[in-house]
């Protein structure tokens, strides 16, 4: 009996070993955290997993649902999570606070459906990525204005939940980094924007009359008109048009010029005004030209000059109609006091080009001093912040050194409580083994000892 408990206790603290292997393999495998839950666990106790993760594993994680944002065959799974994330009740600005920022960035990409805030190389503060999730701020990280943006009042942004007016368009609500394009339509009265292809799509973009045509032509004469749909305000299309190709089309390359003229194409075939089919059929041309070989300076002035064109033939009709007004004798008093202004004019030409002369060049000087100190002081702001960058990366190593420590010595600590435990148990089985031990010799001695006076008795007797 008593080798048989020995090999059982032997047997059972093998067992317990295995266990324990088991356990740790277990663990191991199965602690790797998934998109789903991160959905799905209370947020106490994710970000507490999240804290025990190494930074691999949470790299991994992100690049996953960077991959369930932009894979158009996980679409499925990327809207059941964006379902599970509007069910949870626990999410408040007070306990995002202290959330992890990995798990804050995926609650962010997933709300939003913008991977950028998952990229290892775009930083957003913990505070400004609360302010995202619960629409506080604007979600386009080149904006981040305050929501509503200039505290507007208007439908679309009361109505619109994380609409900015600043750079979102007012009919999708989507942002892009495109400018100085034909792309966007600005209103004149709220400044709201509007993608092209949006206002075309939407109706947005029709023949009418505005209220700058009514000022300088009869009402009667429709153009080819923008309507907001913030404000309801109408803006006409031609005088946008010639202005964004003179502020704007020296800075295009030559793929972006051809790009920009089929977009001036594509909304004036709606117009049926003279002037807008006029432009339409120029964009036509230049784009055929352009594809014959014809340069982009070339087509940037055949369209300028286009445009001037345009502007000349509409200032000569409204002069045409000022000069039936005049007489002969007005028109002579006209040209002299302008030709005497004009030499008025010349006379004084001289004195201020050299004074303008005199002054740019100290104005030059100045600039010239200005820039070599803002230089210098670039310089020492840029050691600076390599220092403040240096010192910072060296307070992370000695916190991640200082907390692996801490893990190091807890899982000491644990292992040499788990040793003790199984020692105390060695203990009290060798204890129950020695008691065990000494009754069974104790008894034998007295069986012994009474056999030895029994066998004594019978001498005695037979002696007798």
């Amino acid at each position: 009996m008593t080798g048989g408990q020995g090999h059982n206790e032997e047997v059972e603290e093998g067992d317990e070993e295995e266990a324990d292997q088991k356990v740790v393999q277990r663990v191991n495998t199965s602690n790797r955290i998934q998109p789903r839950d991160i959905m799905r666990e209370g947020l106490d106790t994710m970000a507490q997993r999240m804290r025990e993760q190494p930074d691999e594993s949470l790299e991994e994680l992100k690049a996953d649902v960077r991959d369930i944002l932009g894979n158009q065959n996980r679409r499925e799974e990327f809207s059941l999570l964006q379902r599970l994330l509007q069910v949870r009740r626990d999410l408040t600005p007070e306990r995002l606070m202290h959330a992890h920022r990995t798990q804050l960035e995926i609650f962010v990409a997933l709300k939003t459906g913008i991977l950028a805030f998952l990229l290892p190389d775009i930083s957003v503060f913990h505070t400004a990525l609360v302010e995202i999730f619960f629409h506080k701020t604007c979600r386009n990280i080149s904006c981040r204005s305050p929501l509503p943006a200039n505290e507007c009042t208007c439908e679309c942004c009361r109505s619109m939940t994380g609409f900015c007016n600043q750079c979102m368009c007012v009919i999708c609500s989507k942002f892009d980094f495109d400018a100085n394009t034909f792309r966007w339509l600005g209103c004149d009265v709220c400044s709201h924007w509007t993608h092209s292809d949006c206002a075309m799509r939407g109706g947005s973009i029709a023949m009418g009359v505005s209220t700058k045509a009514g000022s300088d032509r009869t009402p009667s004469s429709p153009e080819l008109i923008f309507r907001c749909r913030a404000c309801g305000s109408v803006s006409e299309l031609l005088g946008w048009a010639r202005d964004v190709f003179q502020n704007c089309a020296l800075r295009w390359e030559r793929d972006s010029l051809g790009k920009e003229l089929d977009y001036v194409r594509r909304i004036f075939q709606m117009a049926d005004d003279t002037r807008g089919k006029h432009l339409c059929w120029k964009s036509q041309e230049v784009l055929e030209k352009m594809k014959n070989g014809l340069d982009t300076n070339s087509a940037i002035k055949e369209m300028l000059y286009f445009f001037q064109e345009a502007e000349n033939a509409e200032t000569k009709d409204l002069d045409r109609d000022d000069s039936k007004i005049l007489d002969r004798k007005q028109v002579c008093e006209r040209v002299a006091e302008v030709v005497r202004e004009a030499i008025a004019k010349i006379e004084g030409v001289a004195e201020e080009k050299a004074a303008f002369v005199k002054k740019a060049r100290s104005a030059l000087e100045a600039s010239d001093r200005e820039l070599k100190d803002k230089k210098q002081e670039l310089a020492d702001l840029e050691y600076e912040k390599q220092r403040k960058k240096q010192q910072i990366e060296e307070l992370e190593s000695i916190v991640k050194l200082k907390r692996a420590e801490a893990e190091m010595f807890q899982f000491k600590s644990d292992e040499a409580r788990r040793e003790a435990e199984g020692l105390q148990r060695i203990v009290s089985a060798k204890a129950e083994k020695i008691e065990e031990e000494y009754a069974s010799r104790y008894l034998k001695l007295r069986l012994d000892e009474a056999e030895a006076e029994r066998r004594l008795l019978f001498d005695k007797l037979q002696v007798r």
